[in-house]
């Protein structure tokens, strides 16, 4: 079995790294992804390279301490999720571009840094969970949600959480600051209360009767389908349908989870390995269906369970053409005092 790291046997491991001992076939990754979520892939990796994997899982201050770090770190790849992370982790200078044609022929241009500082993996769509019992229609887009028939009827999460920032972004980059202004203000105004909670909790707050709509990542449907743990969430899940929005018109936003290369990687060759096993079809097909997503490369195939989601059609704007819009996206969010 692959050898499982607790973050202080993690932490040591690294500091012999930081000591200038690279270790021969061994790739470090610093992981904003849960361990857990990952681990098949890694795995598949390492069965196929016979390099192996540790994992540090950061759920904050991923730039920060690789910054702190400087060219002692011992990061090789950075796996991450939102573009905006991504884009950070470029403009904060702890990435390195990588020129990999094994990796630009399988990944669209529209998943990938134009200076190849970072790569999409997986997809999910940013949509919106209508209840089954109160909402009729099945076709839906983002300005109908500003539209005064949906007043006290909408639940989501901060306005600044990144996952909505994303979404406004792209609300800018194809409408214009103005107009997305004016639909943040109607969105506001048609809110069932203040923005609170994560994706799964407006599923909740639907599936008790608090709103008709909510807006949520695609995979986090597959999360609370499968959730044997907590079965409530299945009920949570089972209360609602997923609506993508704009599908007949500029498609739906998504979001990528992604991966980097480290500027100051002691393992290059590994991690470039580890990178072009990521892009590739199988560890795509791998990956989505653990963290029901939606593979980058158009041939693969998504889970069973994310197909019963419906059928998407993404926006096809380039990513990083969304992520400059993302300091305007919070401006607005605060301008228009949309949490309060």
């Amino acid at each position: 079995m692959k050898k499982s790291f607790t973050k202080t046997i993690l932490c040591a491991a690294f500091a012999t790294a930081t000591a200038g001992v690279a270790l021969a076939d061994e790739v470090n990754i610093y992981s904003y992804r849960q361990p857990d979520l990952i681990a098949p892939l890694l795995d598949a990796f390492t069965e196929k390279t016979g390099i192996e994997t540790n994992v540090l899982f950061l759920d904050k201050g991923l730039v920060e301490r690789m910054k702190a770090e400087g060219e002692n770190s011992p990061a090789d790849v950075i796996l991450t999720v939102d573009i905006s992370r991504l884009s950070n982790a470029k403009e904060e200078g702890v990435t390195e571009a990588v020129d990999s044609d094994a990796i630009n022929s399988t990944i669209p241009a529209q998943y990938r840094d134009p200076d190849g500082h970072w790569f999409g993996v997986t997809t999910r769509g940013r949509v919106v969970y209508a209840s089954k019992d109160r909402v009729a229609q099945d076709a839906i887009t983002y300005e109908e949600l500003a539209d005064p028939k949906w007043k006290g009827k909408i639940c989501i999460r901060s306005g600044q959480h990144s996952y909505n920032i994303g979404l406004i972004a792209s609300m800018i980059a194809h409408n214009g600051e103005a107009a997305t202004d004016e639909w943040l203000k109607g969105v506001k105004d048609n809110l069932a209360r203040k923005p609170a909670g994560n994706d799964r909790a407006q599923a909740k707050s639907i599936y008790a009767g608090e709103c008709d709509l909510g807006i949520g990542n695609t995979y986090y449907v597959g999360l609370m389908m499968t959730n044997d743990k907590e079965p409530e969430q299945k009920e949570w899940a089972d209360a609602i349908k997923v609506l993508f929005p704009n599908s007949d018109a500029r498609g739906t936003h998504v979001n990528i989870s992604g991966m980097a290369l480290a500027k100051h990687a002691p393992n290059k060759d590994a991690a470039l390995q580890l990178m072009e096993f990521l892009a590739s079809p199988q560890a795509q097909e791998i990956y989505a269906e653990q963290v029901f997503e939606y593979p980058v490369y158009p041939e693969a195939e998504p889970s069973d369970i994310v197909k019963s989601f419906g059928e998407i059609h993404p926006d096809p704007l380039p990513l990083d053409e969304i992520a400059k819009n993302r300091q305007k996206a919070s401006e607005l969010v605060d301008m228009v005092g949309f949490n309060n």
